[in-house]
């Protein structure tokens, strides 16, 4: 309890959950504009899904390596997925399929980036695991590969039947979760060595909360979170319209930021620490989770949600940037060591992708 009380006092990001009963009363007062709805949504959510991530740890810690891992792994973006589910209760299908590519490629290169850079203004080098980096930059083209083939499927055939476009997603998305399960198997029993730490400070243990707050912690916050993610996506069709940004804008840079702040916050803070290993394995594993997990789940339950189902169709333009976003990061992760100036690099491509979205009509 006192790690706990300790936390709430030390990290500012948890003061900002007094933006969620702010949000939660004006909500049913009907007292604020859709613009600041969405504003105090994007804010509310940032310090719910701190929650989360630090009583996911707390649970984690105390269940051992599999068990842990396994909650980390099924916990680690059920913000992004709460916003993608009731994005998809709305028939918000593009910015649904916008998100899932954003939530990909700034994990992978934002969050990864951003990591690069702070900590190379303290390192001159630092070194990670390499084949961790390796196996999840290549589920990253695995998964390219899924989605390329029925987007092309999709703009070649000349007799274009949705039923057919609708049964290839969905096997498609059948064979990526297996996969995920898969890769669970591999990185937390037969071959956990390869995902160890190379770094010596690796074996220390921060605190985390008691079991007993992190299930209360967790229970609140996924409730929090449905509720508040209800109210963004109710306000994020006026608000980009009036604003001028197009629903993929939103979806690839707004959302994923906002969603992933706790999981970036721990990833930059392991890079200034010298714990580049903790940094990747947050970013490509998140990356990968969307992409093995997250993606095949919101195919399967648009059957039960969405007006029409949802399917791996995606705009040729989001397909690129998953693809040129995973050799970016592949040739960045080749050598097991970074420097800042790599991290300037993946920002770069980033930063290229979000300007070519933010002026698209």
């Amino acid at each position: 309890m006192e790690i706990f009380l300790t936390d709430l006092k030390n990290k500012p990001i948890f003061w900002m959950v007094l933006f969620v009963p702010v949000l939660l009363v004006l909500e049913y007062t009907h007292f604020a504009s859709p613009s600041i709805m969405f504003l105090l949504s994007l804010l509310a959510i940032i310090p719910l899904a701190a929650f989360l991530s630090s009583a996911t740890e707390g649970i984690a810690a105390k269940t051992g390596d599999t068990v842990g891992g396994l909650l980390n792994a099924t916990f680690g973006n059920l913000t992004e997925l709460v916003i993608f589910i009731a994005a998809l209760r709305k028939d918000l299908i593009d910015l649904v399929k916008a998100a899932i590519v954003g939530g990909i490629v700034t994990n992978s290169l934002f969050m990864l980036g951003l990591s690069y850079l702070l900590g190379g203004f303290r390192y001159k080098v630092q070194t990670f695991n390499r084949p961790n980096a390796f196996i999840q930059s290549s589920l990253l083209f695995i998964v390219c590969i899924a989605l390329m083939v029925p987007t092309i499927l999709s703009k070649v055939s000349s007799k274009h039947d949705p039923n057919i476009l609708s049964k290839i997603s969905i096997g498609i998305a059948i064979l990526l979760m297996v996969l995920y399960i898969l890769s669970l198997v591999f990185s937390l029993k037969t071959h956990a060595n390869f995902f160890k730490s190379s770094e010596e400070n690796a074996g220390e243990e921060s605190a985390t909360w008691p079991v007993n707050i992190s299930i209360i912690v967790l229970i609140i916050s996924a409730i929090c979170i449905a509720l508040v993610s209800e109210i963004f996506v109710d306000s994020v069709q006026e608000v980009s319209t009036k604003m001028g940004l197009s629903q993929a804008f939103v979806g690839f840079v707004i959302v994923p930021i906002v969603g992933a702040a706790a999981e970036m916050m721990a990833a930059f803070r392991a890079a200034k620490m010298n714990k580049l290993d903790i940094s990747v394995s947050i970013a490509m594993g998140s990356s990968v989770q969307i992409a093995l997990f997250v993606t095949p789940l919101l195919i399967m339950l648009s059957y039960f949600i969405a007006s029409s189902p949802m399917n791996l169709d995606f705009k040729g333009g989001l397909i690129f940037m998953i693809l040129f976003g995973t050799l970016t990061v592949s040739l960045t992760c080749n050598h097991g060591k970074s420097t800042w100036y790599l991290g300037v690099l993946l920002l770069s491509v980033y930063s290229i992708f979000g300007i070519a979205l933010f002026f698209l009509p």
